[in-house]
């Protein structure tokens, strides 16, 4: 059991495959998927790893959670969740970047997220109901989902009674779901097929819980490396320095000077060629 990821809905594409097919995919990225805390069964009572992703201004992150992103050293983040892991072996450590390498081709995954919003819509279009007759006989109540009450007793509608109301925005989770691809330099998950939510929202990804995990898939997770290339910097300085042709000039003419008696005038060494 091990932890999930946030990612971010990007749009849909296509992927061909080496055979010619095309895979409709979902584009999901990785945000600086970052791990903030843990939980612990000595202090929670169960483990799980909590993580953030994206960056949120300051103005727009309560003072408490300032302070827990600052405990843990890692920047402000839009989106923090939980993911449970079996026990403490399944714990990635604070501060760790999650790589797109987390999950592999081929493998499946259950994502969550929030469906799209449809605002408020009637009967008919939110429950597919029939409506009443479209001929004579019916005044201006086409459309309508027809009585909804019972005789007096009980007197009142039943709580969760099919009618008009909000539709959509609810959090719903697509099982099953296959990764044709990752591309770990830019963050980046192709997903087979669609998946809940609008552009740019936040998903969360975890490995499919109705089906056995993959063998080869990294455990506790994929870390991004996020050693700096300051350390090589001296190093690539020197390089540029030998390979450098204005360095090299002046030595080659030095060595010219000296095989030719301290002569470097350019027309002897073009008369010197033509002979």
């Amino acid at each position: 059991m091990r932890t999930g990821v946030i990612a971010k809905k990007v749009g849909m594409t296509r992927l061909f495959q080496e055979d010619g097919r095309h895979v409709p995919v979902t584009v999901l990225a990785l945000e600086d998927c970052q791990v903030v805390s843990h939980r612990t069964a000595d202090t929670d009572g169960y483990f799980a790893v909590q993580l953030g992703a994206g960056e949120a201004k300051q103005k727009n992150v309560a003072k408490p959670q300032r302070e827990h992103f600052g405990k843990a050293g890692v920047g402000l983040k839009k989106r923090v969740a939980e993911f449970r892991v079996e026990n403490e072996e399944g714990l990635v450590p604070v501060g760790s970047l999650i790589s797109a390498e987390h999950f592999i081709a081929g493998q499946k995954v259950d994502i969550t997220g929030h469906t799209q919003g449809k605002g408020f819509a009637g009967a008919m279009k939110r429950w597919g109901f029939g409506g009443l007759r479209a001929t004579h006989g019916v005044s201006i109540s086409h459309r309508s989902h027809g009585s909804t009450g019972n005789r007096q007793d009980p007197g009142r509608v039943f709580k969760g009674k099919k009618m008009a109301g909000h539709m959509g925005d609810r959090q719903r989770t697509q099982m099953n779901l296959e990764v044709v691809r990752t591309d770990a330099e830019r963050g980046l998950l192709f997903i087979k097929g669609s998946v809940p939510g609008s552009k740019n929202g936040w998903l969360l990804v975890r490995d499919a819980i109705k089906l056995p995990m993959p063998a080869d898939v990294p455990f506790p997770g994929a870390v991004r490396d996020t050693a700096s290339p300051a350390n090589d910097a001296p190093a690539a300085e020197e390089e540029v320095k030998v390979t450098d042709p204005a360095t090299e000039v002046p030595s080659q003419a030095e060595e010219a000077a000296a095989e030719n008696g301290g002569a470097t005038d350019a027309p002897a060494a073009d008369e010197k060629k033509e002979d």
